[in-house]
């Protein structure tokens, strides 16, 4: 809030957590028993998605989705989804990404599973949602809404958060593959996908767009200063 006539000084925001060291992350993904695990996550935090097609970003809301909101903002701060694909991109629906590219990390948090998240917000088109068969098997995977999707709700789909900039970026990514990358054989081989990760779909997948890296954003702090002559900054 900004005041009139009087000095004051800057409030500062709560700080995010310091994102670890890139040895600090290999060491942190192959723990879950890591404190770095235990962090809470802001009310709402900011990453920004560089990917291969430009960069967008994406804005949790603990509100929404506290677990959920929990498991990504940590995931994100280890280094988890970088040099990742969008493996699965189908054209006015969703597109996703979530498996490592270390297929040890991979296995690492394949069967961790998430306390379940009750349906706080629609699944509007730009929001991120954790994908999953029910709402408790969520682990790392996670898409964004092409469209509006309201019909994931009634099915235990909470979003966690929403693409704030760059939405054009997600409309664009690589979406002549669809659902092949995961489909059970004789189409594709979900066996190989996760233990393999990118060194399959690379090969196979060539055109597939890729999470180069996930930066957290900095909060700014909270506004309000005054000038002697009482005029607002």
């Amino acid at each position: 809030m900004m005041m009139l006539g009087v000095s004051v000084t800057h409030a500062q925001a709560p700080a995010t957590a310091r994102t670890p060291t890139p040895a600090q992350q290999r060491a942190i993904l192959r723990n879950p028993a890591h404190p770095h695990w235990r962090q809470k996550a802001p009310d709402t935090v900011q990453f920004d998605m560089e990917t291969s097609k430009g960069t967008l970003t994406i804005e949790l809301v603990r509100a929404w989705a506290p677990h959920g909101v929990d498991r990504f903002y940590n995931l994100a701060r280890a280094g988890f989804y970088d040099d990742t694909r969008f493996y699965r991109v189908i054209l006015r629906f969703i597109a996703q990404f979530g498996i490592a590219a270390n297929p040890l990390v991979n296995n690492t948090w394949g069967g961790r599973k998430l306390p379940v998240d009750s349906v706080r917000t629609t699944n509007a088109r730009g929001t991120v949602t954790f994908a999953q068969y029910n709402p408790g098997n969520r682990t790392t995977n996670v898409f964004i809404n092409l469209s509006d999707n309201a019909a994931l709700d009634t099915l235990g789909f909470a979003p966690i958060g929403r693409v704030v900039s760059g939405m054009e970026v997600a409309d664009s990514l690589h979406f002549a593959y669809g659902e092949l990358p995961s489909s059970p054989p004789p189409l594709g081989n979900p066996k190989r996908l996760y233990a393999e990760t990118n060194k399959i779909l690379d090969a196979e997948y060539p055109k597939l767009d890729r999470i180069v890296r996930l930066v957290l954003r900095p909060r700014e702090p909270a506004t309000g200063t005054s000038t002697s002559s009482g005029r607002p900054n």
